[in-house]
Order: C-alpha cells, then sequence, then structure tokens
C-alpha cells in the first residue's frame, strides 16, 4: 500500500498524483481525526503564491464542511504563519496548501496541531487510515455543516508577532531580500522596511507559476550578484514557504542553516540562552558545523533530515535552537516550526550587535567540502538491500579512511536517492560520490524500469 504522507505531509503533482478529490477525502478524514468531541470546531486554511492553491484550498474546505468542521481560509501566508496562529487564536488545527521548495506544478498539504506542531508519523498514519475507511466518517446535515470564511487580517497578526521578536530597530542596514515569489513576498520585505531598515526586494512579484523559478534559497545565484552590485550588507533568500532562510554576506558568499545556526547560537550561549549549550542539527549538518561549535564550547547532536525530527529532539530535552543545513531553523522560544522569517530577524540582530561585517560572521564556521548528487529513481523502495549500491558505499568510506565521510538517503517527498559525500579532497569526493551515484543509476535508474 502506498502511503500518503511524506516527510512534510502529502505532495504531488497537481490533477496528477495530488487530485482535488484527495484533498476533500483529506479535510474529511483530518475533520474526523481533530473533532472528535461535539462543539464547534475550527480550522485554519493558509497557502503559498502556487496557481493550484485556490482549488486544493477549496476542495479541502468542502471536505472539512462536509464533516462538521468550520475552515477560517486567511489565504497567502508563510507556513510558519500558520503554525503560529493555529497556536494563539485556539484553532483545533492548522493546515498549509505548499510544496515548499518544488516547483509550481507540484502543490502539497501539511497540518499543524493545535500547538502549532506538525504531526508525529503515527498520527498521519491514523488520518490516512480514517480516510481509507471514508464511509465510516459522520455525514452531518442540516446546521451541523461546517462554514468557510475568509480571515485575511489574521496575517497582520503574524506580521506584528516577527517584528515582536525584535529589539530595536534595523536602521543603518541595506539588505536585499529574495522571496522565491512565494509565501514571503508580501511579508519579509515589509517586515525589514518597518523596523527601518534599507530594503531592495527581488522575486516577490508573485503570478502563480513563478514560484521558486530560478530564485530563492535554492537558486541564490541572482541573490549573490544583487548583494554585490547593490553595495548590500546582506542578501536573505527564502523558499516558496518561507520556512527556510538562507543568507549571502556583502562579497556574495552564502551563508546556509548550519552557519546561521552557529551565528545564533554562539550569541545565545553569550547572552545564556543556550540550553545546555547544545545545538541539533542532523545528518547532512556539514562536518564544520560541530567543529565550530566544540570549539566555543558548545556541543551538538544530530537527527535524521526532517525539521519534524529536529523539533521532536529539542522538545525531549529543551534545547534551545536546531535546525537544517537547508535553512529549516527552529527558534522554540518564538515558534513551533522552522520560521524563514524569525530567522532572518533573529541574524540580523545578531549583525547589528556585532559591528561586524556578515563575511566576518560567515567565517566562525570553516565549511568542508561537501558533494551532493541526486539520483532519479524508478522506485526508492528496498535500495538499503541491494548488495551492489551497499558494496560501492563501503568502498567509498574505506576509501576516506576516516578523514570524510558518505551519506546515502532516499528522498522524503521526490522520487530521488540522495548520495553525499564530505571530506578534505574535492576531487576524491567527486569520484566516490559519481561512483555511487552510477550504481544506483544502473540499479534504480528511471531508464531501468
Amino acid at each position: 500500500m502506498v502511503t500518503l504522507f511524506g516527510t512534510d505531509g502529502v505532495r504531488g503533482l497537481v490533477n496528477s498524483t495530488l487530485m482535488p478529490e484527495l484533498a476533500y477525502q483529506l479535510g474529511r478524514a483530518a475533520g474526523a481525526y481533530f473533532c472528535k468531541t461535539r462543539g464547534e470546531h475550527r480550522f485554519l486554511i493558509g497557502m503559498d503564491t502556487r496557481i493550484s492553491g485556490s482549488m486544493l484550498t477549496a476542495a479541502l474546505s468542502a471536505g472539512l464542511c462536509a464533516s462538521g468542521v468550520n475552515v477560517d481560509v486567511v489565504g497567502v501566508i508563510p507556513t510558519p504563519g500558520i503554525a503560529y496562529l493555529t497556536r494563539v487564536e485556539g484553532y483545533d488545527a492548522g493546515v498549509v496548501i505548499s510544496a515548499s521548495h518544488n516547483p509550481f506544478p507540484d502543490n502539497g498539504i501539511k497540518f499543524f496541531d493545535r500547538n502549532g506542531y506538525k504531526l508525529p508519523d503515527a498520527t498521519e498514519e491514523e488520518i490516512e487510515n480514517i480516510l481509507r475507511h471514508d464511509e465510516t466518517i459522520a455525514r452531518p446535515t442540516g446546521d451541523g455543516i461546517g462554514v468557510i470564511r475568509d480571515v485575511p487580517q489574521l496575517s497582520d497578526k503574524y506580521r506584528e508577532f516577527v517584528k515582536s521578536t525584535v529589539k530595536g530597530d534595523f536602521k543603518g542596514l541595506k539588505i536585499v531580500t529574495d522571496s522565491a515569489n512565494g509565501a514571503a513576498s508580501d511579508f519579509l520585505p515589509g517586515i525589514l522596511a518597518g523596523l527601518g531598515a534599507e530594503v531592495i526586494p527581488i522575486f516577490h512579484e508573485p503570478n502563480g507559476v513563478n514560484i521558486n523559478n530560478g530564485c530563492g534559497s535554492t537558486h541564490i545565484e541572482t541573490l549573490q550578484k544583487k548583494v554585490v552590485e547593490m553595495g548590500a550588507d546582506c542578501g536573505i533568500a527564502n523558499d516558496g514557504d518561507a520556512d527556510r532562510c538562507l543568507f549571502v554576506d556583502e562579497k556574495g558568499q552564502v551563508l546556509d542553516g548550519d552557519h546561521l545556526m552557529v551565528i545564533n547560537a554562539l550569541k545565545m550561549k553569550e547572552e545564556g540562552r543556550l540550553h545546555d549549550n547544545m545545538v541539533v542539527g542532523t545528518v547532512m549538518s556539514n562536518l564544520g558545523f560541530g567543529k565550530a561549535l566544540r570549539a566555543h564550547g558548545c556541543q551538538t547532536v544530530s537527527t535524521q533530515v526532517g525539521d519534524r525530527y529536529v523539533l521532536e529532539e529539542m522538545l525531549k530535552h529543551d534545547y534551545s535552537i536546531g535546525g537544517e543545513q537547508s535553512g529549516h531553523i527552529i527558534f522554540p522560544e518564538f515558534n513551533t516550526t522552522g520560521d524563514g522569517l524569525i530567522t532572518a530577524v533573529q541574524t540580523l540582530m545578531v549583525l547589528r550587535d556585532s559591528g561586524k561585517k556578515m563575511s566576518d560572521l560567515n567565517k566562525l564556521m570553516v565549511t568542508y567540502p561537501q558533494i551532493l548528487k541526486n539520483v532519479e529513481v524508478y522506485s526508492k523502495n528496498g535500495w538499503e538491500e541491494n548488495d551492489l549500491i551497499m558494496d560501492a558505499i563501503r568502498a567509498g568510506e574505506n576509501e576516506l579512511a576516516g578523514e570524510g565521510r558518505i551519506l546515502v538517503r532516499a528522498s522524503g517527498t521526490e522520487p530521488l536517492i540522495r548520495v553525499m559525500g564530505e571530506g578534505r579532497e574535492p576531487d576524491q569526493l567527486e569520484r566516490i560520490v559519481d561512483d555511487i551515484a552510477s550504481v544506483i543509476e544502473s540499479e534504480l535508474g528511471v531508464g531501468n524500469n
């Protein structure tokens, strides 16, 4: 049986693998799961700027209403805005219609519980089981049916919340923002300008089909050039739903999530806000990440890839910061999920207070060469049991001889096997990663289906 939920909700090609009928069924199933008690129940729905967002919102809302749930639709808003508003406004659950950094033909549906947290695997499995037994879901009639309201004014509460996390202002800072033509387009540039910064926004004019198209945190080249061209202090890139954030320094060099966590964690340690001096990363965190933190008296722990797994580890031990190299960074002091806007303003405060240039902060961590190759496959299932693939991985590890590492994993959202190599010698890494990728291609590549 194919499971619907991946590492970040349900995703697929709209009108192909992600049909409006499925969105309707998910709405009914989620309504049945979250609203088991009598009385009024409310869901909040937001979306990014994809052309399919309104269609899927309508279908999901219809399914929720059919199970007796009232639906408030806030419109385009960053994913972390839904997490925040669901919690503070007392909703039973929140939903984001977004496929994050994926291209515009894709879309997705991800849920947050009443406390603003992404759902654990067990909850997603239960919702999926309810969906597969749709005939058991109650069908209220008369005034038992839910209603839909538009609540665009709620987005202002999230804007003000982000601004409220900043002490002082950003007067004197010149910043280029790349909103990926996505959910941050009408948020981050305005927030920073309202805090006194000189803002040069790019890729902030969404038209439904240009989200993530050669821009944002996965295509940062234009931002790098613009920062240097404009003589800006830094640049900030979000992804389509703005739960990620990357920076560019004044020289055009990128600061990924590992660098941003180091910068913020050291400031938090200095202020006594870093619990146990611990920072949570993932298995994809660069070797230089741990080295930089340990050099300043901090510790690190790694989880599997996915910001919800990072959050689980943080909640278990009350840790203060964690995240992913890709720019999903969680500050539980402020929000319950990766928040690209919070990450942006918190990092800008460190820059402002340091009196240094962003390139100086960039040097706090030395990045080890890291090569990542994605191999498109016809099936991700059982790749770990393929002897030829495992032999190729062991051969690469033996050649590195403890001076680096190999990490091979299946993507949680796409039909890809990711091969990552890390070490001191880029040429050696390139060859090792190519060898492993070639074996995967020959064994599982789409051309062999």
